[in-house]
């Protein structure tokens, strides 16, 4: 027995009895002294348990919470908004269950009293397990922590051991939390006032015009004792690199003398040339950035001059920017940055949405220290509006999709495919998953794929987060086999120098195809072998499952209510009480049912049947709809790639779909689509824009590419080409999984031109190209935010309530990688460097 009492003549007391009846309603006395309640273990006196059940016939499967001095409620018409009315459920005898109202309520000449209900209490004694006794501490302290605030008097006994570790627990995590919030707040005010305190870079752009006669010179006397000379050209140029068959370029020279003084007997000169190819067809505007590392403070000239075959005039524009530091720091500042967002993600400090919000606001704040500060239409410029404009439009047509079943339905399929057999069905989900990202973007894929991922496994009683893992690994492994399927590919086959040296579309998908289906052959016994010990069933049955999850959904119901008044607390203490009922029927329910994790699905014809009638097509008319919008638009996405006449985005594909489909399925109610949006991952991307872009202003990536460079021309010549595949094939597939891969890809392409340019160098460069294409899109399965097809797919997952961690991915998806990565290195040595193929 356990009974609940308190210092002002209240008993309430649970015992395996209570009468019938819904006609009494507690009235505001329901709450009268709730507020000073203390959960007491022991046997109650048969006294007062003899005087409930003299005035009411014992109702079996029920406990009574009995009161002295109820008064009795009004008979009105229902207007009275006290506790008991509003907690009050109408139920038949006959069906009571572990769901059923949390009270019922019955009176009678002497006496008010409430049940809750709990059919299988009768069958049980409290104090029979320390399970039960568990519960009733767990049950004892939060009721004692209500009370303790309220009433000394309460305090008549010793706290026992076990609340005083609850409340030592308590007391740390809020310590915790705390500090983390003090911290971040002080970062971020400081991130705040740095970047307030330097202005935006003004410098105003000065138009020229320069030709085979006539040069320009720009003298700079105010220069201050900075570290670098940061200059921006525009005009019609074709990449950062010296094209040997174009005879027409650009000649920027940056020149320094510093005179002699009491630190240096003899003047220094300091001159730097930088080339800069011109387009055939001067109908492009494009921006070139190069950064000079100056000597002192001294005067320095600028001259720019152009190399043309004809008397003909080229207009340009330039800017130039004082940095206050030097390259090395600026990387050390930018690499400090990026590794506190991934601190933060990692360990969950702060959702990942947020921590890229910190990470761009603090490089941001990096770039107005060293006096290179962006302007808002600058940082808005720096995000990708047509990653965010694809996001939305497929997230539209998915949530308008989803209305029609048609997820369910293909789950069925799925299932019916796999004859109940999981890993069949899982390996079939990856094949297709990998099959489509080759012709479609990744994260169009993962947006089909993710739902009906997650209700085939709701079905099957599977755990989704492992099953969708594996998916977006596939995924980005398919997106590597063609020149469409992956945001490096179409980089690296639209290059023109790269055009020059041979590298189309058909070249470039036929070789690497081949070998993403090697790395997809092995690929499939390295996840079997991963997922060895993974348990993929969920260890109990989804009955189970269902109502652990209903357990959590009223602990976390009770938990978040402060109790401000005796009716908040008397609420709080009916939903704890609820808990413990729930936990007594799953604990009888655990009792007698046992599963093998490992053990598959014997009746999958009976239950092939049960499921076509549960997962069936809801609205045919809306589905036919659907799928003419979407076969529509993957159709524009195949021919986006190779009809150039269409001057469509896949971005403007994908919200001129949604709009189509909005007026077609005649939306009335537009916020319910609008709340199916996944506004989060949305605004993460656009942080992470911004975040990556403010990196590579801070020489991070460029960095990255110089460093690579040295290593490569640091080899012996009769190792250098392998050893270069081996160094770009690892430094993309680390940095992509860490930053990016667009940004590394764009800046390590003109690094690798100008490597086998060099005469001291003497590499081929389509080794080197494939080398990088195939690292740059295996690498996005290293981490979570490697690739943005993963974290769509666990932004999606998350709304769905199989939300998974940064290190649930990192678990399976970083040795995946690895393995992709050595399989796509042999690969490339054998054809190579064995075969000597360099087509």
């Amino acid at each position: 027995m356990v009974y609940l009492e308190n210092t002002s003549n209240l008993e309430l007391e649970m015992t395996p009895g209570a009468g019938q009846g819904h006609g009494a309603r507690g009235g505001d006395a329901a709450g009268g002294n709730f507020g000073e309640l203390r959960l007491l273990e022991g046997f109650s006196e048969r006294r007062e348990s003899q005087k409930l059940q003299g005035n009411a016939a014992p109702e079996p499967g029920s406990c009574a919470l009995h009161v002295d001095g109820f008064g009795a409620a009004r008979q009105e018409d229902g207007h009275s908004f006290s506790v008991v009315n509003i907690l009050k459920g109408k139920s038949n005898q006959g069906n009571i269950t572990e769901r059923s109202p949390l009270l019922r309520f019955s009176q009678d000449e002497s006496m008010t009293y409430m049940t809750v209900h709990d059919p299988d209490y009768a069958g049980e004694a409290w104090g029979a397990s320390g399970v039960d006794v568990e519960k009733r501490f767990r049950l004892g302290s939060e009721v004692n922590s209500l009370s303790l605030s309220r009433s000394a008097s309460s305090e008549k006994h010793d706290p026992l051991d076990f609340s005083l570790n609850l409340k030592l627990i308590s007391n740390v995590k809020c310590c915790f939390k705390i500090s983390k919030v003090t911290c971040m707040f002080v970062i971020v005010v400081l991130c705040s006032l740095f970047f307030s305190m330097y202005p935006d870079r003004d410098n105003p752009t000065r138009m020229l015009a320069v030709s085979s006669t006539e040069s320009f010179l720009m003298n700079m006397t105010d220069f201050r004792d900075n570290a670098l000379l940061k200059l921006q050209v525009g005009g019609p140029f074709t990449g950062r690199m010296v094209d040997p068959t174009n005879q027409e370029f650009i000649l920027v020279q940056v020149e320094q003398t510093e005179e002699v003084g009491p630190r240096r007997r003899r003047g220094q000169q300091v001159i730097h040339n930088w080339t800069i190819p011109l387009h055939s067809e001067r109908n492009e505007q494009v921006l070139m950035t190069k950064t000079f590392e100056m000597l002192s403070s001294g005067p320095v000239v600028v001259s720019v001059q152009a190399f043309l075959q004809d008397s003909s005039v080229v207009p340009l524009s330039l800017t130039h920017q004082a940095l206050y530091v030097n390259v090395e720091t600026q990387v050390a500042i930018a690499a400090f940055i990026l590794t506190g967002v991934y601190i933060l993600i990692i360990f969950e400090v702060v959702h990942r949405t947020l921590a890229s919000m910190l990470g761009s606001l603090a490089a941001l704040a990096a770039l107005a220290i060293i006096g290179d500060r962006p302007s808002l239409v600058t940082v808005v410029e720096w995000i990708d509006y047509e990653t965010l404009a694809l996001l939305f439009g497929m997230m539209i047509l998915v949530a308008i999709f989803s209305d029609t079943g048609f997820f369910d339905y293909c789950a069925m399929k799925a299932y019916q495919l796999s004859r109940g057999r999981v890993w069949p069905m899982i390996m079939i989900l990856c094949l297709i998953a990998a099959i489509l990202s080759a012709f479609l973007d990744n994260v169009t894929t993962m947006m089909l794929f993710t739902p009906v991922t997650i209700r085939l496994c709701e079905v099957l009683n599977l755990d989704p987060r492992h099953v969708l893992i594996a998916e977006v690994i596939f995924t980005n492994i398919g997106g590597a086999a063609t020149a469409v399927g992956d945001p490096p590919n179409v980089i690296i086959v639209s290059n023109q120098a790269l055009r020059k040296e041979g590298i189309d579309f058909a070249g470039f998908t036929g070789y690497m195809s081949l070998g993403i289906v090697l790395v997809l052959v092995t690929s499939f016994p390295m996840l079997r072998l991963l997922y060895w010990n993974k348990k993929l069933y969920n260890k109990e049955s989804s009955e189970i499952v269902e109502l652990k999850h209903e357990i959590l959904v009223w602990r976390q119901t009770a938990q978040r209510i402060n109790p401000a008044s005796r009716e908040e607390t008397a609420i709080k203490c009916l939903l704890m009480q609820k808990v413990l009922n729930l936990e007594s029927a799953l604990r009888n329910m655990m009792k007698t049912f046992q599963r093998e994790i490992s053990q598959e699905d014997k009746n999958w014809e009976q239950n092939i049947k049960e499921l076509q009638k549960k997962h069936r097509i809801t609205d045919t008319v809306l589905l036919v709809k659907c799928v003419s919008v979407l076969a529509v638009v993957i159709f524009m996405f195949f021919l986006n790639s190779f009809v150039p006449s269409i001057h469509l985005d896949l971005g403007w594909i994908a919200i001129l779909g949604a709009l189509w489909l909005l007026v077609l399925a005649d939306i009335q109610d537009f916020e319910i689509i609008l709340h199916r949006v996944e506004w989060a991952t949305l605004l993460f991307f656009a942080g992470l824009f911004v975040l990556m872009e403010a990196l590579a202003q801070l020489q991070l990536i460029d960095y990255i590419g110089v460093q690579t460079a040295l290593l490569i021309k640091a080899v012996p010549e009769d190792q250098r080409l392998a050893i270069a595949i081996i160094l770009v094939m690892w430094i993309s597939a680390l940095a992509s999984s860490l930053i990016d891969n667009i940004p590394f890809t764009a800046t390590m392409i003109p690094v690798l031109i100008n490597l086998s340019q060099d005469e001291d160098v003497n590499l081929p460069i389509k080794p080197l190209i494939f080398a990088l294409a195939m690292g740059a899109c295996l690498g996005g399965n290293g981490t979570l935010i490697g690739a943005s097809a993963n974290v769509v797919c666990a932004g999606i997952a998350e709304q769905h309530g199989y939300g998974f961690s940064f290190m649930e991915f990192f678990r399976l998806g970083f040795p995946m990688m690895i393995m992709t990565c050595v399989i796509g290195m042999c690969y490339l040595l054998v054809t190579h460097i064995g075969l000597g193929w360099n087509l």
